[in-house]
């Protein structure tokens, strides 16, 4: 009962209107504020900042001249990080700087950061970006002390085009149409799904009324300069559809499904069909030749008791007693023989046996037991920061999943666990069909008072492993319900895969 009344709280706390998934809001909380602080004699003799994003829970990438003097210095100058969440700040430390892209790697110390991942697909000219960041002029307008500008806080966001693809003194870059203006360095410009497409570095003059222009470092100089620096990053290629795009997209691929399952069951019955038929046909021959086999039989037998008997009645008349015993005992015994056969003679028109003609009933769903391997489908998700690799699952009995996870059942047959890990920003709702072949994982990437709710109401019931323990489960499907309840209306990202038997598993998955 205490539990009980602790979830009902819980639930009570965490009921926040749901709302659909913003991708640029899930990049913004990658996106920190990059500060260099000048220090002589125990004094601040120089401020600095700029922007960067969060490529590694403990990385950042911004421009190399936001953290130059600091390298150049690095005795007198020191860095700082300030996330776009929380309530702390973070003392950074320069681990690479290439001059020539203008970029840096810079690290903090304590604390992690959401991570954003970097699109690697095209980007064609006129696509919608957005710069996010903390430009000047907005901190000029807002900030009223020092202390503003070391206080976490959401980033600006701009929203442009894409113009095109230019080399400036060798290095790639994306010229586009969003906003920025000084401060804004060193932060991400991303696409419509809040993926890294460049590093906004600067802007052109708009002397004389001429329209201004703003500069980004292009994704394959990032990547280039992240695996000079022995960096690893999250890279999507994927290119960006809206949820309500991957869902027609969805449906379109399970139409097709269904039609060439359709076809293939008809296909299947047709070739029963022919089979039945040619069966029939076989079992009609057979039976018709049994039949005529049975007549003529019993004819010669007819023919040959009806001659005993004519010989019967000749010892007869010859006063041949005995031969004439013998001779119309045989004929009356053949002439019998021949009525019998005659009258159990098969049917001209056979039937097949009762089993072969039933079609085999279809047993009701259950939910699948085995190893499987499952494959991401391109063509039905919508992949925004994930990687798509191959997922192995372990579904034992009662819904526990790879030795240790419980699964409970939902109302649409799926089976489901929503997972709130303590340090990642993201919920995760992941469920498969009872049959064992369709894997789905939704991606909400939520901001860190969310997450602090989601955290409250997980740790209202604590499932370490699996159980059978009714009343467990019971709480863990309402732990469940009122997680769930309390999410957007829509996911970040949604991956779904195709599940089969895993190389040297069963042929297909038992059933409980």
């Amino acid at each position: 009962m205490t539990r009980l009344i602790a979830l009902l709280l819980a639930l009570v706390t965490f009921a926040l209107p749901a709302h659909a998934a913003d991708d640029i809001s899930a990049a913004s909380r990658s996106v920190v504020r990059v500060v260099t602080v000048a220090m002589m004699d125990g004094e601040v003799v120089g401020f600095g900042h700029g922007s960067g994003i969060a490529i590694s829970p403990t990385r950042i990438v911004t421009n190399a001249h936001v953290v130059e003097s600091a390298a150049r210095y690095p005795g007198n100058v020191a860095l700082g990080v300030v996330p776009s969440e929380g309530q702390k700040s973070y003392a950074g430390k320069l681990i690479a700087i290439d001059t020539a892209r203008d970029l840096a790697l810079v690290e903090i110390t304590e604390g992690r950061l959401p991570v954003a991942a970097i699109y690697t697909g095209p980007l064609e000219s006129g696509a919608d970006v957005v710069a996010l960041g903390y430009p000047g002029n907005v901190d000029l307008a807002t900030a009223r002390s020092a202390n503003d500008y070391i206080t976490p806080r959401t980033p600006t966001r701009s929203e442009g085009n894409m113009s095109n693809l230019q080399s400036v003194d060798g290095v790639t870059m994306l010229i586009h149409t969003a906003k920025i203006s000084r401060g804004n360095s060193g932060g991400p410009l991303v696409d419509q799904c809040g993926r890294i497409a460049g590093i906004n570095t600067a802007i052109t003059r708009a002397d004389d009324g001429d329209s201004p222009f703003a500069f980004a470092i292009s994704g394959r100089e990032l990547m280039r300069f992240l695996a000079d620096a022995g960096q690893q990053y999250t890279s999507v290629g994927t290119p960006c559809l809206s949820m309500a795009e991957a869902d027609a997209r969805d449906r379109a691929a399970l139409d097709a499904e269904t039609r060439a399952e359709i076809e293939a069951n008809a296909a299947r019955n047709a070739a029963a069909k022919l089979d039945r038929e040619l069966k029939l046909a076989r079992a009609g021959e057979e039976a018709l030749a049994a039949r005529e086999n049975r007549i003529a039989l019993a004819g010669v037998l007819f023919v040959i008791g009806a001659l005993a008997a004519g010989a019967g009645l000749m010892f007869y008349s010859q006063k041949n007693l005995r031969n004439a015993k013998i001779a119309g005992g045989a004929g009356a015994v053949l002439i019998i023989g021949a009525a019998l056969l005659f009258a159990t003679r098969p049917d001209a028109h056979a039937e097949l046996a009762p089993d072969a003609a039933k079609a085999p009933a279809t047993a009701a769903p259950k939910l699948a037991q085995g190893s499987l391997l499952c494959t991401i489908r391109p063509d039905r998700s919508r992949i925004t920061v994930s990687a798509t690799t191959d997922v192995p699952i372990t579904i034992g009995k009662g819904g526990c999943v790879n030795g240790r996870t419980q699964y409970t059942r939902g109302a649409d047959d799926r089976w489901q666990r929503i997972l709130v890990p303590n340090e990642e920003a993201t919920v995760t709702v992941a469920s498969i069909d009872s049959a064992g072949r369709d894997y789905r994982v939704d991606r909400y990437l939520l901001d860190a008072e969310t997450m602090a709710k989601a955290r409250e109401t997980r740790a209202t019931v604590t499932i370490k492993s699996c159980t059978a323990d009714p009343d467990e489960l019971a709480g863990l499907a309402a732990q469940q319900d009122a997680i769930r309840s309390a999410l957007p209306a829509t996911p970040n990202e949604r991956l779904v895969y195709r599940c089969q038997p895993a190389a040297g598993a069963a042929a297909k998955p038992k059933e409980s």
